[in-house]
């Protein structure tokens, strides 16, 4: 997997390029099809720095995640938060999808709490 920062109107140090690195690292933890995560960071209003996450993916479109915060950290961080759900959203379509439209054993659990929930029927006494 790459990982590639770069940075419009200014520059980052090396660690910071670092910290970002390794915060972006665990998006393949909730994907492993993963094989691209590219970080830009707009240091044109410096008070306000906008970061664009996006992340390429086998088989699948690019998730992209921007948000203009007060911070550089605050802007990393919600747009990783942005993609996770992203990520997250697709994983569970792509699970209904491959199941029917449920998750295995959903049924069994689904039938249990349904049996649990009802009341017994009382036996057909007819007077």
């Amino acid at each position: 997997m790459q990982i590639e920062i770069s940075t419009r109107h200014g520059h980052l140090s090396s660690t910071t390029r670092e910290r970002i690195a390794s915060k972006v690292e665990k998006l393949p933890r909730l994907f492993d099809r993963v094989t691209a995560i590219h970080v830009t960071v707009d240091l044109e209003k410096e008070d306000t720095p906008e970061v664009e996450i996006r992340v390429s993916a086998e088989h699948v479109e690019d998730f992209v995640g921007t948000e203009r915060a007060g911070s550089l950290w605050e802007s990393v961080d919600l747009a990783l938060h942005k993609l996770e759900q992203q990520v997250r959203r697709h994983k569970s379509k792509e699970t209904d999808r491959r199941h029917g439209g449920r998750r295995p054993g959903a049924s069994l659990a689904d039938a249990s709490l349904e049996s649990l929930n009802e009341e017994p029927e009382s036996p057909g006494i007819e007077e």
